[in-house]
């Protein structure tokens, strides 16, 4: 039995918004958890105030670069990983708030899997 996508009907848009919302929810969760983890880093490999080191996170969270100078080996070393895992971080959480848009479009384009194959 063949349950294709255009078989379906699409969300309406009060149920289509709150999955949005749940999706924003779970992107702000995932950018506040790497923020606490450079947060974290920051005041004990830099040993910087809680206040300087989240300026520092959000700087590399947010793709801006470092605001303090860092003087101690492992201080470079947890930069170095944490503005790598931000990227990553970054991109991830903008595909995760934007896959309900995504889904939705492809949706109402009722493109699936047996429209790419050729027969």
């Amino acid at each position: 039995m063949k349950n294709s996508i255009r078989q379906r009907n699409i969300l309406p848009p009060r149920d289509f918004a709150r999955r949005m919302f749940v999706f924003f929810l779970i992107a702000t969760a995932m950018i506040l958890v790497s923020l606490w983890i450079g947060i974290l880093g920051y005041h004990y490999f830099a040993e910087l105030a809680w206040t300087d080191s989240l300026l520092n996170a959000s700087m590399i969270l947010a793709g801006m670069g470092p605001v303090d100078k860092l003087e101690t080996e492992g201080a470079k070393i947890f930069s170095s990983f944490y503005a790598l895992f931000s990227g990553v971080a970054f991109l991830t959480t903008v595909a995760v708030f934007l896959s309900p848009l995504a889904h939705r479009l492809l949706h109402i384009l009722h493109i699936d899997e047996d429209d790419t194959e050729e027969n």
